[in-house]
């Protein structure tokens, strides 16, 4: 794997935190070797942030769900996706003051996150590299429930990796992993909606993630998972690949989440820009959608001419929150991926019609 100089790579196993509370490393790595401890965290209970966020989808639909312990509030939220029809429903439900207690697990590959009310009930359960998801959200749409359940599993070899701090403030940081392509099968029920997950055409990804971050925030990620032939084509059975680009998210001066997977095997590349249309005189503006022209297409680029892709939108998911002690201006936008990355060998990869998104969001947590 190719590793730019400026980057630095995680080898050695380890605690994440030392006994001070400071990072004991900052970088990449394409599996999560250092251990995450929430008693070594010196920031306050109410500043740490943990969450789980599973996407399971197809050439028609996709459910995103989202299990989160923001400290002060927990966010449980439900997506439905609809390709076809060019539409989305998002419902949540917001907790106040978990701090903790929804006890989600300090590992990715094991442990139960769970969370149950009179509305909603969430489960993911990850074992001997299986991952199995069910939710049921009551009035999720109307007067329509949601139900879904899926498992995951033929896990690729490599994963995305980061330790990311804040340079601003010693206590911030954001361990996260991104598995990106693992198979997935299962189904979900909307109102007289039902739709099957086949494990030939389907994908699942994971954003795991758990950190203290500073208030205010802007990043950039896009994700996407399909069958790829690398020549221009999209035929089954030919390569599972998958991309992870992002930016704009903490002190990235260590290393940065942008990589590509071939069949399980990650491809690292350096620094890139989404390339999102911009409205003229609006960099200042408040909300995203004034800044950005989000449903153009987007030119994605890095900065060593291997990633030159165009984004093409479908639909712009809006989710927008605004609390007294959260504001979230959330747009992701799902589309269709086409261009040209160049493998870590040098060669060029073909990427033609690969369905993934792409978001810019604001968060004031």
């Amino acid at each position: 794997m190719s590793e730019s100089s400026e980057e630095t790579r995680i080898t050695r196993e380890g605690p994440l935190h030392r006994l001070d509370g400071a990072l004991a490393a900052r970088g990449w790595a394409t599996q999560p070797l250092l251990h995450y401890d929430r008693a070594r965290i010196k920031a306050s209970r109410w500043r740490i942030k943990e969450w789980d966020y599973y996407l399971v989808g197809d050439d028609s639909y996709a459910v995103a769900l989202t299990l989160s312990d923001l400290g002060y509030a927990g966010l449980v939220s439900a997506s439905l996706v609809d390709f076809e029809q060019g539409a989305y429903k998002t419902t949540s439900v917001v907790t106040p003051l978990p701090l903790g207690r929804f006890k989600l697990p300090a590992s990715s590959k094991e442990g139960v996150s769970a969370f149950e009310n009179d509305r909603v009930s969430f489960r993911f359960e990850a074992a001997d590299g299986v991952r199995a998801l069910s939710a049921r959200f009551a009035r999720f749409d109307g007067d329509d429930d949601l139900t879904f359940e899926a498992v995951l599993d033929d896990e690729p070899r490599d994963s995305m990796v980061i330790v990311t701090p804040w340079a601003e403030d010693p206590k911030a940081f954001y361990y996260n992993q991104k598995i990106v392509g693992m198979q997935a099968r299962g189904s979900f029920k909307k109102g007289l909606v039902v739709h099957g997950f086949a494990p030939n055409g389907s994908f699942g990804l994971l954003d795991w993630g758990r950190g203290v971050w500073t208030r205010d925030n802007t990043w950039f990620w896009a994700v996407a998972q399909g069958w790829q032939d690398g020549k221009g084509g999209a035929e089954p059975g030919s390569h599972r690949f998958g991309l992870n680009l992002g930016y704009g998210f903490g002190d990235t001066s260590s290393a940065s989440e942008n990589m590509v997977f071939v069949d399980g095997v990650a491809h690292k590349l350096h620094r890139v820009d989404f390339g999102v249309p911009e409205r003229g005189g609006s960099r200042d503006a408040r909300k995203v959608v004034d800044r950005f022209d989000l449903l153009k297409p987007w030119h994605v680029r890095d900065d060593q001419n291997r990633l030159d892709l165009v984004f093409t939108p479908l639909l712009d998911r809006v989710d927008a929150m605004d609390f007294a002690l959260i504001r979230t201006d959330q747009h992701q936008v799902f589309g269709r991926f086409d261009g040209t990355v160049v493998l870590d060998d040098g060669s060029p990869f073909k990427v033609a019609g690969l369905p993934g998104s792409a978001e810019v969001v604001h968060n004031v947590y």
